[in-house]
């Protein structure tokens, strides 16, 4: 049996894939947690796992950060991400960190199974609709994209507040306080060198960020 740990803060996602485990019939629930904190605190404590399921945004320490954590402890333990975001850049940042797949909670229940047996028996998987993105992207000649240099915490702010979103709602969003948002921002604002809002609507638009 494959012995999965799931790591979401969201309890319908939780309990839909265990129904799906059912299911599968060589998948076991073996644990759950609910914020970055306590998967560091489960691994720690906690025996073998074939394979984490990793929801990226979570209360506290999540995404990127919470992966290179992980593997601070884990080595070789399968991460596979579950995330909301369909991005080909937000893929290449949480496998550049040491996850070892990635899809987005949009997929049909074919590539979900399919993603959980290969990542458990040592495989890699990407979503296929950004593994295709991946196969035709075009090279992009010198540095990287300018929001590569944030942080995940700070990417995730930059796009809130490109939505439209206050600082009030961000922090109720990412469970962090207000002073927490404002700080993310304005470190944000300077490694863009953004001297407006305006300014930071207008960059994420130009490079599809927001819907």
């Amino acid at each position: 049996m494959i012995k999965v740990l799931i790591a979401d803060d969201h309890l319908v996602v939780r309990a839909g894939l265990t129904q799906l485990f059912s299911l599968m019939g060589d998948v076991t629930l073996a644990g759950e947690a609910t914020d970055g904190n306590e998967v560091l605190e489960i691994l720690k404590q906690t025996g073998h796992y074939d394979l984490l399921m990793l929801d990226l945004t979570m209360p506290g320490i999540s995404g990127v950060n919470l992966i290179t954590h992980i593997r601070a402890l884990n080595k070789s333990l399968p991460i596979l991400v579950l995330s909301m975001h369909n991005e080909l850049q937000v893929a290449k940042r949480v496998l550049h960190a040491g996850a070892t797949g990635f899809i987005t909670k949009g997929c049909n229940q074919e590539t979900l199974i399919a993603a959980i047996r290969k990542v458990a028996t040592g495989g890699h998987f990407i979503d296929p609709v950004l593994a295709e993105q991946m196969m035709f992207e075009r090279p992009v000649s010198g540095e990287d994209v300018p929001h590569d240099r944030l942080s995940d915490r700070e990417l995730h702010i930059l796009k809130h507040i490109a939505e439209g979103k206050t600082v009030n709602e961000i922090a109720d969003i990412l469970f962090i306080s207000n002073k927490t948002v404002s700080t993310h921002k304005a470190r944000l604002m300077d490694k863009m060198n953004f001297q407006s809002t305006a300014e930071l609507v207008r960059y994420a638009a130009e490079h599809a960020l927001v819907e």
